[in-house]
């Protein structure tokens, strides 16, 4: 059995590769909140254990090994955040510290039999896809919403979930899974972003746009039939 430092510096690295980040010393401290000396020593015992590749000046790698560990802890994750969310009634910025310790704590069987009762659900409440149990991990869905052109419309897919504040500011937009949005005007020089939610026009920076994805709605053209 993996201690909670391994399994917490492996989610880590991986979650860095799927940023498309180079997961390095630096970001792997920041990421954790512990010394850079501690991550060279740990990225050491991972390597030599089969968990990971260091490779000197590129940053670290996840190996199948690494990643089996990694997605099997994510699916753990999403799924403890649905439970918290839907049959106790927290709400979406408050999940994922409470799941992040229970991450740990729950066994597989208790994990099985809480993701049969949610239904075995694919999304977690942020949107992101929850892992099977084989390790396989659908896509993410749609588009970053800064990346929008303008008239564009959409429903809210997803939304990045490691920052309490920003769900919280986006609960104040009364922006949420499913919102409905048309992206009206994008100002020049990284300027605001005016969108549409429901019968409400608010102004988003293009950084919180940016941690927002949202499935477009296919553009249909009409025809004209000629007698």
């Amino acid at each position: 059995m993996l201690s909670v430092s391994i399994e917490d510096y492996i989610k880590a690295i991986y979650a860095l590769e799927v940023e498309h980040q180079k997961a390095t010393t630096k970001r792997i401290a920041e990421r954790l909140g512990v010394r850079m000396a501690s991550v060279t020593g740990m990225v050491k015992h991972l390597a030599a254990e089969g968990y990971v590749r260091h490779t000197p000046y590129r940053g670290v790698e996840t190996r199948e090994k690494g990643k089996h560990v990694a997605l099997k802890m994510i699916r753990r994750h999403r799924i403890i955040e649905l439970f918290l969310s839907q049959t106790l009634g927290l709400s979406w910025d408050e999940v994922d510290a409470d799941a992040e310790v229970l991450e740990h704590a729950v066994s597989d069987r208790l994990i099985e039999r809480i993701y049969e009762y949610l239904g075995c659900p694919e999304f977690d409440p942020h949107g992101a896809p929850i892992p099977g149990p084989d390790g396989s991990i659908a896509p993410q869905r749609g588009r970053p919403l800064d990346q929008l052109d303008e008239g564009e419309r959409g429903k809210v897919v997803e939304v990045a979930d490691d920052d309490p504040e920003f769900l919280r500011y986006l609960t104040a937009l009364k922006i949420k899974i499913g919102s409905e949005i048309h992206l009206r005007n994008k100002a020049p020089f990284a300027g605001p972003i005016t969108l549409r939610v429901g019968a409400k026009t608010v102004a988003v920076g293009p950084e919180a746009c940016a941690r927002i994805r949202v499935a477009v709605e296919e553009k249909t053209t009409k025809r004209t039939h000629q007698k």
